[in-house]
């Protein structure tokens, strides 16, 4: 058997969908699992969805998530350029479609706009979606009209000649055998006016110059298959394997699009999550592994993946789901660089003088994401204006009057405490609760409650006190003992 070669061809439009992530991952591990070759090709043929800064995101998008082409743009294999703009610059494409013309594979079509947009036909009721059959017009052109047109500097485009009568069948990894009537191929363009080959074109001749073994996109291109195979067969080239992915839809089974706000990987990092998390659960928007383990890491998934595992039915974005997921990776993070990912977020809500490694150290198995990590601290920096019915607590059997009085009482002995560590703390406040003969939590939900002003906090009151110092804490405090005054007189 060949060597197993997939690439992964982005248009430079924007930021990468997680649709095209995941094809770059799923074409990744495909070809890391045989021990092949990963290609990166950019595909810039149509110049008007060109978007500056977009080749960056590429590159650095590939980079962080660990998918590591062996060739590309930068890479050299053999098989360059390894950008569609620079190969339809050596005219390249023009003389393949030339050959196809030649075979009476393809055609020179001059048609106008104007005759093109009469051949339009609506489908279904719904105007807004009309589609042009051509109707092979310039097919019947004799060798001498179409020699005399292009001598005039006519306008034209290339066409593949595409049979009317028949079935066209191909064989697709995840859906199997499929069978289309050759009356629903239309004759789609191969040449633009522009020079530039179609996206179908281009994508036919670059895998096939480039040995491309197996070829992983979306399955909205099912139904263009049957071109792209009678173009292989016209040239007498070797078909690749078919896998086509199913579609990612939100939670309400509509297409993932960017007005969830999580629709790109770029938009996932912004939000806090981790990169192997994303990696991990776009892994599994469509494919199943063997076990039931959900928690891979890129090597793990190398070995794990098998293509015939991958689902037909829509994979749907689950956001909660890769929530819990990166919850779980940021647990298992080594701290230092948890640490470094997490001080840019801390350091947004907290601007006063406070240990934020410590602070660091309590959120780290209490947040999913990131930006979780301000609701957790915020009262670090800014005390809130709290209910006190907070103090009020059944399972703790705490209330207004007896919180009041754990606060009075704790208050002296924290004011002659010069030590505000939390060994400190703990032997002083359990020291209290000890003489006083009360439950532990009697004892701590109020102070906790006083000094945090919040019903969760990252750790408990010694914790957050010893973040705090003896003075903010005290503080704290005595505004507690006022509001539960004022509220029981």
């Amino acid at each position: 058997m060949s060597k197993v070669r997939t690439r992964f061809a982005p248009s430079p439009t924007g930021r990468m969908h997680v649709g095209n992530l995941r094809t770059a991952l799923y074409a990744y591990l495909i070809t890391k699992h045989e021990d092949g070759d990963f290609l990166l090709r950019i595909e810039d043929t149509d110049q008007e969805r060109f978007v500056e800064g977009a080749l960056d995101i590429i590159y650095r998008t590939l980079q962080k998530t660990g998918l590591i082409h062996d060739e590309g743009p930068d890479k050299d294999g053999g098989c360059g350029p390894y950008v569609q703009s620079e190969r339809q610059a050596q005219g390249l494409y023009l003389e393949y479609a030339k050959q196809l013309v030649e075979k009476g594979e393809a055609y020179y079509c001059f048609c106008t706009k104007e005759r093109l947009e009469s051949l339009k036909s609506i489908v279904s009721d719904d105007a807004s979606k009309e589609i042009v059959h051509y109707d092979k017009h310039c097919l019947s052109l004799s060798k001498e009209e179409i020699a005399a047109n292009l001598a005039a500097g006519m306008p034209y485009v290339i066409r593949q000649n595409n049979p009317t009568e028949g079935t066209t069948s191909f064989n697709d990894v995840i859906f199997g055998e499929i069978t289309v009537d050759n009356s629903e191929l239309d004759d789609m363009i191969l040449i633009k006016s522009d020079g530039y080959p179609t996206y179908n074109f281009a994508n036919v001749v670059d895998d096939h110059l480039m040995n491309i073994t197996h070829v992983v996109r979306g399955n909205e291109y099912l139904s263009s298959t049957p071109k792209y195979n009678r173009l292989y067969e016209a040239f007498g080239w070797e078909i690749p394997v078919y896998i086509h992915c199913p579609i990612i839809t939100n939670e309400e089974h509509k297409k993932l699009s960017k007005r969830s706000g999580h629709s790109s990987f770029e938009d996932l990092i912004e939000q806090g999550f981790v990169t192997e998390a994303i990696v991990n659960y776009v892994a599994l928007l469509g494919w199943s592994p063997s076990s039931n383990e959900e928690i891979f890491s890129l090597d793990e998934l190398v070995k794990e993946f098998d293509y015939h595992h991958i689902n037909k039915s829509p994979a749907v974005f689950d956001i909660n789901k890769l929530k819990w997921m990166n919850g779980e990776y940021i647990k298992k993070m080594d701290f230092d660089a948890y640490y470094e990912l997490a001080l840019p977020y801390i350091k947004e809500v907290i601007k006063k003088d406070l240990d934020l490694r410590y602070i660091a150290e309590l959120v780290k198995t209490r947040i999913e994401t990131f930006l979780d990590i301000k609701d957790h601290i915020d009262f670090l920096e800014d005390f809130p204006d709290y209910d006190i019915a907070m103090y009020s607590h059944k399972k703790m059997k705490t209330n207004s009057e007896n919180s009041k009085e754990v606060l009075e009482e704790i208050l002296p002995s924290l004011e002659t405490l010069d030590d505000y560590s939390v060994a400190s703390l703990e032997s002083v406040i359990m020291n209290y609760i000890q003489s006083k003969g009360i439950k532990n939590g009697q004892g701590l939900w109020p102070i906790r409650t006083a000094v945090s002003g919040k019903q969760s906090t990252p750790g408990g009151a010694y914790e957050i006190m010893q973040i705090l110092g003896k003075e903010e804490s005290l503080r704290r405090i005595r505004i507690g003992i006022e509001k539960l005054t004022a509220a029981l007189q």
